[in-house]
């Protein structure tokens, strides 16, 4: 148990990012896996910009790696450009 009145801080504001982070990562594994979903390729470019913006915030953020984003993106690029146009 804590002892201290910032370590009690710290306790909370740990929690609180924890849980934040928890969300936006959950939200991102959503998106990635709508995307590839997708079989139109004109809108699979488009959501594919998004997704991309996402993945870049949270690994600044450090909710995520930068190279779990990095490969993220690097797959999802592959498979965009799979699609049949």
């Amino acid at each position: 148990m804590a002892n201290h009145k910032s370590s009690e801080k710290r306790i909370r504001q740990t929690e609180a990012r924890r849980l934040r982070n928890r969300y936006y990562a959950k939200t991102a594994r959503n998106a990635v896996r709508n995307l590839r979903k997708m079989t139109d390729k004109a809108a699979a470019e488009a959501r594919f910009r998004e997704v991309t913006a996402m993945l870049d915030r949270l690994a600044s953020k450090k909710a995520i790696s930068k190279n779990k984003a990095a490969n993220l993106k690097s797959k999802l690029a592959k498979h965009i450009a799979k699609l049949a146009a």
